[in-house]
């Protein structure tokens, strides 16, 4: 027999997987870069870019079909459901590295192995519900590690604690959240030790 969950725990699990919901984990890391490497007028041009072509149509996607019932919740918690949210990713991802290519003349390094990410989560799809949550939080502390150590460590125990909530509030089973670690660390492994070959 499950013992029950104290409302606390509940309470304190959903506020932990709400704000360190995949797209918000990401777009604390862009806002981060930006300040930190770039001058005001491109950082704003590209942090546009990636709100415009990114986080604001899947925002949107993801809205618009949880309030027409194609969708039963934000999280797209049933398998079947996500097929059709990782294309849209997928499509979205890699429309902004056709306009990054286009504007800058050349990819973002960044985007391709989150696109990875992805691709790797879709296939996953096929055969488990891959924690969105942990990998996108996992990935995002390497993103940080590569800029600051301290920052990327930090994340890592965020995600940790992202990874436990998830099973916690039963959007996921523990299988879940470890396939999803476990390709976020072989695309994070990839990034931190290859990404300056891109």
């Amino acid at each position: 027999m499950m013992q029950k969950v104290p409302p606390l725990v509940l309470k304190i699990s959903k506020i932990i997987s709400n704000c360190f919901n995949p797209l918000f984990s990401l777009l604390l890391y862009f806002l981060y870069v930006t300040v930190k490497f770039e001058t005001i007028e491109s950082g704003l041009k590209k942090f546009a870019i990636i709100f415009l072509v990114i986080i604001l149509p899947i925002s949107y996607w993801i809205f618009r079909r949880v309030k027409s019932g194609k969708y039963s919740d934000a999280d797209v918690s049933d398998r079947e459901q996500r097929k059709s949210l990782y294309y849209f990713i997928i499509a979205a991802l890699i429309l902004f590295n056709v306009i990054s290519y286009l504007v800058n003349k050349k990819l973002d390094s960044v985007m391709l192995y989150l696109l990875l990410l992805l691709f790797l989560m879709q296939i996953s799809n096929f055969f488990i519900k891959s924690s969105m949550h942990t990998a996108l939080n996992i990935f995002t502390a390497a993103l940080f590690f590569s800029q600051n150590h301290t920052f990327g460590i930090i994340w890592l125990l965020i995600s940790f604690l992202v990874a436990v909530t998830r099973i916690i509030l039963k959007k996921h089973t523990p299988n879940e959240v470890i396939s999803g670690a476990v390709i976020a660390v072989f695309v994070s492994f990839l990034f931190l030790n290859f990404n300056s070959i891109l």
